[in-house]
């Protein structure tokens, strides 16, 4: 059982919200916005956030709090005591494991933002042409020990804050961080909309035409709406296991999904006045943080102090993301009282370290190496690839789906409604019909056509 409480409900906030923003909004809303037809991509997404995404995060630090314990520990105890066995354990694992694997390569993106911070600091992208922007991130995936370096950076960080508790660790790097980078995003929001094109940015995210919306793009919103509020991700049961029973899990939900759309947002405002602005394309794909924006800030004015303070930003983002992650597992390895919670931390900082080198390789010594070729869905994926697919594609709308069905179907009905603290008729019956129907439907949908397109 957790002992320690957070300190303050907004300590709480501050921390899972610093987690949930992460490079799920920086990194992949602006393209995958931008792929999708912008305004009625941003309406769907808003729409599958509060509709299923906060009934899910209820549901999910009610669980962590009435388990006060591991992710394991916790869906261990609550299935056994509801159901009388531990079928429910695999959201446990589940929970555990992703992060852990998910850790390997998002820390390599976290070091590409590192490096960047670095080369814009210096002045790299000044008058900056689209050969010179594209060779710049060549350069970077072709040399494994810069990688290895920004990237390690990163694992240890994480490692040293998590292996330092919730107060001494966490809750300290939490409350500088969330401002810092609420800050970062409003202020480079503003000016992007001064020296940008700030008219075509607003309507290419908020005037809604469906008709450049696909079924196959509604289902990405649904996927990017989940994830991006951290659903399934394991760093939700991590965090909830130190919440205190006088803090509101329904106003923390909705503070959580409220700020976590206005953070995508405003990197949605930060970024396509710039792009838009410099005459680039918005739909760029991946590389639109990393060999678009360096165009359109080699022509800003004060471009490279904006692109150091942008790509700062980034690393935040993923750095207070990566700590939700490691979490989970440290959490649970720390129960296992063979090890304490630093020896817990080095350990995952380790293991974190070793996929990420196989992820680094995936892009220099490994770039031609598809271990999994037997498999067709993974046939001609690297390592960095299959980490990848396997956990966005597959484990975490999994999890995702079995905390819905646990929390709607499994739990008794009246335990859960006192657990989550719904006072309302009206609002109890909204969250069942969210969690029963809507999210299980929903993201089987979003599963199915992960693992089989």
């Amino acid at each position: 059982m957790k002992t320690e409480t957070w300190s303050s409900r907004t300590t709480f906030l501050f921390a899972t919200i610093s987690c949930s923003v992460g490079l799920g909004n920086l990194w992949r809303f602006p393209y995958v916005a931008g792929e999708n037809g912008g305004g009625a991509f941003v309406l769907v997404y808003l729409f599958f956030v509060f509709s299923i995404g906060v009934p899910l995060v209820m549901a999910e630090l009610a669980i962590a709090r009435r388990g006060h314990a591991s992710p394991v520990a916790t869906t261990a105890a609550i299935s056994a005591e509801e159901s009388g066995h531990s079928r429910w354990q695999i959201i446990g694992w589940m929970s555990v494991l992703a992060p852990l694997l998910a850790l390997g390569f998002y820390s390599v993106v976290g070091g590409w933002s590192l490096d960047y911070l670095l080369q814009a600091a210096s002045g790299a992208f000044v008058d900056a042409d689209a050969d010179r922007a594209g060779k710049l991130f060549t350069n970077v995936l072709a040399s494994p020990l810069r990688m290895i370096a920004s990237f390690s950076i990163m694992v240890v960080s994480v490692a040293i804050v998590v292996g330092s508790g919730l107060s001494k660790g966490i809750e300290r790097i939490a409350k500088f961080m969330m401002p810092a980078l609420f800050a970062l995003l409003f202020s480079l929001a503003i000016y992007s909309n001064i020296v940008g094109d700030s008219a075509r940015a607003w309507d290419f995210l908020f005037n809604t035409d469906f008709s450049k919306l696909s079924a196959n793009g509604i289902l990405i919103a649904l996927g990017q709406s989940l994830f991006s509020i951290a659903v399934g991700t394991g760093a939700l049961l991590a965090y909830g296991a130190y919440l205190s029973d006088d803090i509101s899990i329904p106003q923390a939900a909705w503070a959580i999904g409220l700020a976590d759309t206005f953070a995508a947002l405003l990197a949605g405002l930060v970024i396509f006045p710039m792009v838009f602005g410099s005459g680039l394309d918005a739909g760029e794909g991946p590389g639109l943080i990393f060999v678009t924006l360096p165009l359109a800030f080699s022509v800003m004015p004060a471009g490279q102090f904006v692109a150091a303070l942008f790509f700062l930003l980034v690393f935040l983002a993923a750095f207070t993301s990566g700590l939700g992650m490691m979490e989970p597992f440290v959490s649970w390895a720390e129960e296992r009282k063979t090890l304490s919670r630093p020896k817990a931390a080095l350990l995952t900082g380790a293991l974190v370290w070793v996929l990420g080198l196989a992820a680094v390789f995936s892009f220099n010594i490994w770039k031609d190496f598809t271990p999994l070729d037997m498999i067709e869905q993974l046939r001609g994926l690297t390592v960095f690839s299959i980490l990848d697919y396997v956990v966005s594609n597959f484990m975490l709308p999994f999890n995702a789906l079995l905390i819905a069905l646990m929390a709607g179907w499994a739990i008794n009905s009246e335990r859960m409604r006192q657990d989550i603290g719904i006072k309302s008729d009206f609002a109890w019956r909204a969250w069942q019909l969210s969690t029963r129907l809507l999210a299980p439907t929903a993201v089987t949908c979003v599963f199915l056509f992960n693992v089989l397109d």
